[in-house]
């Protein structure tokens, strides 16, 4: 079905062609639409971007049908789960495609912009430029369209999808399930024996990069677990100046470049719990302990918890300060508090490391909060090593 596109660029733009093929195939069906844009003129050449995540199986399995030598490019951010490196390389072999890409960032652009692997921290749109736009625009260079598994129903700026659409004047995006439901795509799956992504069954129905996904619960929309607390909702392949198409201009990258360069400290706050890094999702300010009438305050290290006493019941959250040097004054404030019955959210605030995590929660914190830079070098994965942190207490040990 490869093919050399008959079309000349200055004759028939874009928009012109997008035009004729959304006229031209307004009223077939997924299956129709992807197999003949595989083989017309005025697609051109064309592959297919899979993330080989929670749905990705169902276009893989109707291009396998197809044409099992169409391009199909994967973008390995290098933060991806292991689960989805897994998955990609167990569905490619089962459906026997041929022409498998395996993109990934330029490492020289990696360790001039996010040497610490925690710029998607302070900047998780500067770590989606970084690791996949530019990644695939490189990529994308020698095709005229691009197939990709977007759908209306997934709402946000997909609800008005159509099956070809203009991106930027540059090439065309083609959506083939654009007009699909929910049901549609399980259907596929079930009735074609799909393999399922593992990680579907864990509470992930949406998955992308692992720092910026979290399980989704019961009546959440299917991508609430994508960069949750964060003011974002799309990686940016799909946007461009803004716009829904794709990515920033470079100008932004180069902005984005110069201030991960300069500043190693990063003023982002990281919360580590059992599940892993989060952004701090506490908005409002930590009052002084004197404070009566605050909801929340921060005890110095060296602070007499009982200046709380009577009024626990008030307080959502206390942290408490870890100076750099401190001895463990800290993690006795959060014994005494436990002991004097707060029930509220209890942090551990400063200069904790992974090592401390286990005994910062025996007595008590819920939480850590550190600084990017010491995420950076303490990364996420020495932390959830002493997520099980009762298996680190001795006593508990003795007594079972």
């Amino acid at each position: 079905m490869r093919h050399e596109p008959v079309f000349d660029p200055e004759r028939d733009p874009v928009q012109l062609r997008v035009d004729a093929l959304n006229d031209r195939y307004r009223h077939h069906g997924a299956t129709a639409v992807l197999e003949r844009a595989l083989g017309d003129a005025q697609v051109g050449r064309i592959a297919l971007v899979s993330s080989f995540g929670a749905e990705s199986v169902v276009l893989l399995h109707m291009v396998s049908v197809m044409d099992r030598d169409t391009p199909v490019l994967f973008i390995d951010t290098q933060m991806l789960f292991e689960e989805t490196l897994q998955y990609q390389v167990d569905v490619s072999e089962q459906l026997g495609l041929t022409n498998v890409q395996i993109l990934r960032p330029d490492p020289l652009e990696v360790q001039r912009r996010d040497r610490f692997g925690a710029l998607h921290l302070s900047d998780p749109d500067a770590c989606c430029a970084l690791r996949k736009t530019e990644t695939l625009e490189r990529a994308l260079a020698p095709y005229d369209s691009w197939i990709t598994g977007r759908k209306r129903f997934q709402g946000g700026q997909r609800t008005d999808l159509e099956f070809f659409e203009n991106e930027g004047d540059i090439r065309i995006k083609v959506n083939p399930l654009a007009h699909w439901a929910k049901e549609d795509v399980r259907d596929y799956m079930v009735n074609n024996r799909l393999p399922r992504h593992p990680l579907v069954s864990q509470g992930y129905p949406s998955i992308g990069c692992k720092p910026c996904t979290s399980k989704v619960g019961d009546g959440e929309d299917e991508r609430a677990g994508r960069w949750r607390g964060r003011d974002k909702d799309e990686c940016g392949i799909h946007f461009l100046d803004g716009k829904p198409v794709r990515a920033a201009p470079d100008a932004q990258h180069e902005e984005v470049a110069e201030t991960a360069e300069g500043d190693t400290t990063m003023s982002e706050r990281v919360i580590v719990t059992d599940d892993g890094f989060a952004a701090d999702d506490w908005n409002g300010a930590l009052a002084a302990p004197e404070d009566e009438d605050a909801t929340a305050v921060l005890l110095p290290s060296d602070a007499d918890p009982e200046v709380l006493r009577g009024r626990l019941d008030g307080l959502s959250l206390v942290a408490v300060e870890f100076p750099s040097f401190a001895d463990g004054r800290g993690f006795t404030i959060a014994r005494r508090l436990r002991l004097m019955g707060y029930k509220g959210r209890l942090r551990a605030k400063g200069h904790v490391i992974a090592d401390q995590y286990a005994m910062a929660r025996r007595v008590g914190f819920d939480e850590v909060e550190i600084d990017a830079d010491l995420a950076a070098r303490q990364p996420e994965d020495q932390w959830r090593r002493r997520s099980a942190w009762q298996a680190h207490d001795y006593q508990s040990r003795l007594r079972a």
